[in-house]
């Protein structure tokens, strides 16, 4: 046995988890714990706001499939990361956020920044807790990076008070190792009765949701895809599960980020298996209608998930990865029998679909409409880039335009939607990922939200590319607002005494940006967005910092959305093609 400080040992837990960066900011209460972490191997990037810290983490982690840290001080700190850790908690995230405390025999006298953080992280974690004795400080972090990966992945918060972490203890690094994982497998029983029902099936879809990329069973899902020839609906979560260009993706689903096409094929089918998807409303809409005239099968690693949107036909509790294996190997079998029906005529159909009803983009309006900034990106940028983007108006059309070819190429917060989210979440995903080309999608008012964090990858040179799109309106919010007939406090134009070029558009964010140490372009033009991004990738490239690309929209569009998913209104011109020698034609 070896004594150390309890701050110590925590490091030494977090290392032989496989930790090898920590985003956090230090403060009075955490220096015990950052005194460790000075004689680690474990980098550290200081941010420059605990949530965006957070953020950080969540993109680390969601790029990498490792578990993201970021750290903190006592008070603030920690309310700062609870953003974070519910976006990461709502999307099945593992981070683990460190937070210093006041004292033991100060919590309960009011001390300086002495709150109850793990009472206040508790609905939005896997874990909390406020360790109260050095020598459970190791055992802690153990358990945490345990339940973090055990089952549905997810946050833990560890707060440390400041005493805890000096304390000295007996701890024996050699010795201890990281717990086993625990991922339920599905009954063979359960997995034949699946495919039996989906080879009754006339017109049968997979739903792949996130679970299949946490899960690294990519591979897997397209196999059943194949082996069954069954059709593919991503969810938001689980795009790049299966390349947009496979002849078997069959388009999203939803009320928001939906493909005419995608909604079109899932209102034809008759039965339904979901693999690692939780039915989330914006992808369903109402239930009524999603279930009409279909079965369903939905598997995933989380029991309580299991009916808690509707009650499907038969429910199987497993990881993504163990049941895609059950379920391949089940199908190849079946297929070397001949056992599996030929569905040629659906997916077909279904590529049909997906060929013909599309919404157009090859807009050349002057201020620029979205649509054509999605077109540009798609043409500019190839099937290895990762997107990082979060909420709003731009991110429902950068589902509606966007194509994604891998998975963990699509790096969005799906449920929580937190503005702001951007930027930390780019730094995290390429620091993940170095030699990786990873592109920022924003809109203006979430860009303002945390732009100081655009000093952290400047300092830290960590180059990537950010396409702005300004509207300087809080778009999705006005879109809403049409349907109580007003547009209220959710304007962001005014004339900018220190920028003609952009009248009343705000804000100048390229002036913005080289303030944070990053460089910047402004493109009111169509025709010079692909020029412009190309520019901005061999800039950062050339710089090792954030490039941004400020594109002028115009200020009211309205994206293809509505109540239900057979109720979706298309605001902008649709392209029902025809293709007639060789030559696309819209009708």
């Amino acid at each position: 046995m070896a004594k150390m400080t309890a701050a110590a040992a925590a490091v030494k837990v977090m290392q032989s988890e496989g930790v090898e960066l920590a985003f956090g900011i230090p403060g009075a209460a955490i220096l015990p714990l950052y005194e460790s972490l000075k004689d680690s191997d474990i980098k550290h990037v200081l941010v420059r706001h605990e949530e965006g810290g957070s953020h950080s983490a969540e993109g680390y982690a969601r790029a990498s499939g490792k578990v993201g840290v970021n750290i903190g001080t006592s008070g603030p700190a920690g309310t700062n990361m609870i953003t974070g850790l519910y976006s990461a908690q709502a999307d099945s995230i593992p981070i683990l956020c460190i937070t210093g405390q006041a004292p033991t025999d100060k919590l309960h006298k009011e001390d300086f920044q002495a709150v109850d953080i793990a009472a206040i992280a508790k609905p939005v974690t896997k874990w909390s807790i406020t360790v109260m004795e050095g020598a459970q400080v190791p055992w802690a972090f153990r358990y945490a990076f345990h339940i973090m990966k055990s089952g549905r992945p997810g946050p833990v918060l560890i707060d440390l008070p400041l005493n805890v972490q000096k304390e000295v203890i007996e701890y024996d690094p050699d010795a201890d190792e990281p717990m086993e994982v625990f991922k339920p497998r599905p009954s063979r029983k359960a997995i034949n009765k699946a495919l039996d029902m989906l080879n009754e099936a006339e017109h049968p879809l997979i739903i792949a949701g996130g679970g299949v990329i946490n899960a690294d069973a990519s591979e897997l899902l397209v196999e059943l895809a194949e082996l069954t020839n069954t059709p593919v609906v991503p969810t938001l979560m689980g795009w790049g599960a299966i390349a947009d260009d496979h002849p078997l993706q069959a388009g999203q689903v939803g009320l928001q980020t939906q493909h005419r096409y995608g909604n079109a094929t899932f209102l034809k089918s008759d039965f339904v298996l979901g693999i690692g998807n939780r039915w989330a409303n914006r992808h369903t809409g109402s239930t009524e209608v999603y279930t009409r005239g279909r079965k369903f099968v939905h598997i995933d690693i989380e029991p309580t998930q299991i009916g808690r949107a509707f009650a499907p036909d038969l429910g199987i509790v497993s990881d993504a990865r163990h049941a895609l294996e059950a379920l391949v190997a089940e199908a190849r079998e079946r297929k070397h029998a001949g056992r599996l029906r030929n569905r040629d005529a659906w997916t077909a159909e279904c590529a049909e679909r997906k060929s013909t009803m599309l919404r157009k983009t090859d807009f050349d309006d002057v201020p620029i409409k979205p649509q054509r900034v999605f077109q540009e990106i798609n043409k500019v940028f190839d099937r290895d880039t990762r997107f990082v983007t979060a909420i709003g108006l731009y991110q429902i059309a950068s589902g509606q335009f966007q194509q994604v070819f891998k998975p963990r190429n699509y790096i969005v917060c799906g449920q929580a939607g937190p503005l702001g989210w951007e930027i930390s979440a780019c730094m995290g995903a390429k620091l993940a990922s170095p030699s990786a080309e990873v592109v920022g999608v924003v809109g203006d008012y979430s860009f303002q939200f945390m732009i100081e964090e655009l000093a952290v990858a400047a300092q830290h040179k960590i180059p990537f590319v950010m396409v702005l799109l300004n509207n300087s309106y809080l778009g999705l919010i006005r879109q809403a607002q049409k349907a109580y007939k007003m547009d209220f406090e959710v304007q962001l134009s005014f004339e900018n005494v220190n920028c003609e070029e952009i009248g009343d558009y705000g804000v100048d964010h390229v002036r913005a940006c080289e303030a944070f140490g990053c460089k910047s372009f402004r493109v009111f033009d169509p025709k010079e967005i692909a020029p412009r991004i190309e520019q901005a990738r061999a800039l950062a490239e050339e710089t090792q910092v954030p490039v941004i690309v400020e594109v002028i929209t115009e200020r009211k569009t309205d994206i293809a959305m509505g109540p239900e998913i057979d109720q979706i209104n298309e605001f902008e011109e649709v392209l029902d093609v025809k293709r007639e020698r060789g030559v696309e034609k819209a009708a």
